[in-house]
């Protein structure tokens, strides 16, 4: 028998099989895995990268370097945001 409710649970299935194949397949297979937003494998990289950098451009007093190093530690930073693609802007009010 069809409740009510069957079609929404269908349409949220759909939407979990569209946006994260893997989790979705995971939790089918009874060993779900980490959601899209919470793999943090680039930016523990990105941010191993940045402090390399940056350490090289404080042993070699080089500006640039430390300059990169500093930038990439920011993105990786924002990488770690579990959240950042679903932050809606506010508008500027007007008076």
């Amino acid at each position: 028998m069809d409740g009510p409710d069957d079609g929404r649970l269908h349409e949220i299935s759909a939407r979990l099989h569209r946006e994260d194949p893997r989790f979705a397949r995971g939790l089918g297979d009874g060993r779900p895995r980490r959601p899209r937003e919470y793999r943090y494998a680039r930016a523990w990289l990105l941010l191993a990268v940045a402090l390399a950098v940056l350490g090289a451009g404080i042993s070699l007093a080089h500006g640039l370097l430390v300059a990169a190093g500093l930038v990439l530690a920011g993105v990786a930073g924002e990488l770690f945001d579990p959240h950042r693609g679903t932050r809606h802007r506010r508008a500027p009010r007007r008076f």
